[in-house]
């Protein structure tokens, strides 16, 4: 039997002999990606025993798997027979710009999104304690911004930044609060330290983040993270409107329109989730 898999252009994998043979492949496949995804650190080490408890398989599968990836490069073995990530994954992450990843897979999902709010979306990263915006949706009689696809901006003040910030681990928190002043845009910025640990508090705790007049006096915007397939935060979306189209009453509604467009790019990202 003929299999082809066509996705996003024609694109024809295989001719097993059999289709017995065909899902056996395809296990296995998904059987060693399990074992990759299992590392929840690029640094981290694990005997054989804990990749195969943390894939779900059976030791001596998981044992047989794991020679195989230590073959190609996937994965090596250190001192106490413990595995790490190997350097195929350094050279093959060189060639993905997950930036422009990120970007070119969110902009669809962004788009409908501006169009049904009516209002300018972001979306945007972390990179050194600042948020980098990486697409900007503004549809016609959206709020306008001084913002742009590339540029940085402070994270401590910015919706966008404070989920991104939320989500950090608390020493690399501590790291990006102390580095330096936390400079008020406007009469309503945070700029002490404590206030700001609260307020990631709670942006933890409630799932998004508000820019209430922090950067202009004249606009609130509302941001959501976007998780990858291990729930890490990779990203965050937000919609950006005037002071007075953001309020109590449709604040609850927006934000979840804004976690309905994350899951969305999530699905994008990790279409098997």
């Amino acid at each position: 039997m003929l299999y082809e898999h066509i996705k996003e252009g024609a694109v024809v994998l295989s001719i097993p002999d059999d289709e017995s043979l065909f899902c056996k492949k395809n296990n296995l496949i998904w059987k060693a990606f399990a074992i990759l995804k299992a590392f929840r650190d690029p640094d981290e080490r694990l005997t054989c025993q804990e990749l195969s408890q943390r894939a779900r398989l059976p030791k001596a599968s998981g044992h047989r798997l794991i020679l195989t990836l230590e073959e190609i490069g996937a994965v090596v073995r250190g001192p106490q027979g413990r595995y790490q990530l190997g350097m195929l994954f350094v050279s093959l992450s060189q060639n993905v710009a997950k930036h422009s990843l990120l970007r070119r897979v969110a902009e669809p999902v962004l788009r409908d999104l501006a169009n049904d709010l009516e209002m300018t979306v972001h979306m945007g990263a972390l990179n050194g304690g600042m948020v980098t915006y990486l697409s900007k949706i503004a549809v016609p009689g959206s709020f306008q911004t001084h913002t742009k696809p590339d540029a940085q901006l402070e994270a401590y003040c910015t919706g966008l930044g404070k989920v991104l910030l939320a989500a950090l681990p608390e020493e690399q928190l501590e790291s990006v609060i102390m580095d330096g002043a936390l400079v008020a845009l406007t009469p309503f910025t945070i700029t002490e330290p404590n206030r700001l640990r609260a307020e990631l508090v709670k942006v933890r705790n409630q799932g998004f983040a508000e820019d209430d007049r922090e950067t202009r006096t004249d606009m609130r915007c509302l941001a959501v993270p976007v998780r990858d397939g291990a729930n890490f935060v990779v990203a965050a979306i937000s919609c950006t409107a005037p002071f007075e189209q953001i309020s109590d009453d449709n604040r609850t509604a927006l934000c979840g329109v804004l976690h309905a467009a994350s899951r969305a790019v999530t699905a994008r990202l990790y279409p098997s989730l």
